[in-house]
């Protein structure tokens, strides 16, 4: 999955302006999993049209297929493609439905055994037009659990996304506002030991490498981060005050965006390195549209669809 340029440039926007980015995730985290339910709800409708005058179990027969992608049998089943890939080690097809059916055997005893215990009963009615689909307890409480998973997916890795496609157009919006050479942050021909880097600079012939992690305070990821990497430059959303000890022991030129006017902090990082710039004066927010104007959705970079299990809050990490 991909965050859109324009979500993508809406956190530059948010970031840049000291403001809180998170609203633009969880908008997009909404939008995605609202437009999953229509598409899931429309399966499960056909599937159950389709099936309503047998006796076998139609969504295990249907929406476990094992002719359907790996990932969509694994959430059908109430898994995630990282909770089954911890499990076996790895993710192949044949591991994953071998998992999934399992796994739906045994939530669907387990939801037969609820409903004879519990005085409890729950029905979904499905309506396309003038036709519909009731679904009884055991079936509906499977789709509610289907769709609980898919948002703690969609969740786990938009937030993961989020941060891995701001990065370069973040460094580079920051170097367009102060109007740093093009020569000095190279955007082509990257070497192969930095294509795993956030950003970096070149400055008479030697590559600066530069971290960007949008986290919260107190977030100890950021001293790791910058010494997994050797990484001169450090650009956080917010910092502690023990994140900037450790970066300043660590001799590492930092900036916090959340501060009042962080982003000025930029022109120090540029002084330190003696890259020439020319120091920003007048409206940001012009400054900012101008800057985003130059960059072209292939400086955002796209990623393969990132999956998660949901057992962490994600966002707990930028």
């Amino acid at each position: 999955m991909t965050i859109t340029g324009l979500v993508v440039k809406n956190i530059i926007r948010k970031l840049l302006a000291g403001e809180d980015y998170r609203i633009e995730v969880v908008n997009l985290i909404d939008a995605e999993f609202l437009q999953y339910i229509v598409e899931f709800f429309t399966k499960v409708f056909q599937a159950k049209l389709k099936n309503q005058n047998i006796t076998i179990d139609w969504y295990r027969q249907e929406l476990l297929d094992t002719n359907l992608p790996k990932t969509d049998i694994a959430i059908n089943s109430g898994l995630n493609m990282k909770t089954i890939s911890n499990m076996f080690n790895k993710g192949t097809k044949e591991v994953v439905i071998d998992a999934a059916i399992e796994h739906y055997d045994s939530l669907y005893a387990i939801i037969d055994e609820l409903t004879k215990i519990e005085d409890l009963d729950v029905e979904l009615t499905i309506k396309f037009g003038k036709a519909s689909v009731t679904l009884n307890i055991n079936e509906s409480l499977i789709v509610i659990n289907t769709i609980a998973v898919k948002r703690a997916a969609l969740r786990g890795g938009l937030w993961s996304t989020a941060g891995k496609q701001v990065e370069k157009p973040l460094c580079i919006t920051l170097c367009k506002i102060f109007q740093v050479p093009e020569e000095f942050y190279p955007l082509e021909n990257l070497p192969n030991s930095l294509r795993e880097v956030d950003f970096y600079f070149l400055k008479d012939g030697v590559h600066i490498r530069s971290e960007v992690k949008l986290m919260g305070k107190g977030n100890p990821e950021s001293a790791d981060a910058v010494i997994a990497r050797a990484s001169r430059v450090f650009i956080a959303d917010k910092l502690s005050e023990t994140n900037k000890r450790q970066l300043n022991e660590r001799n590492v030129l930092w900036v916090e965006l959340r501060a009042e006017n962080g982003f000025q902090r930029f022109s120090a990082v540029l002084d330190a390195l003696k890259i020439p710039y020319t120091p920003f004066e007048g409206d940001l927010n012009v400054a900012i549209e101008a800057a985003l104007s130059h960059i072209s959705d292939e400086e955002i970079p796209e990623l393969e669809e990132v999956t998660d299990d949901g057992e962490k809050e994600e966002e707990e990490k930028f």
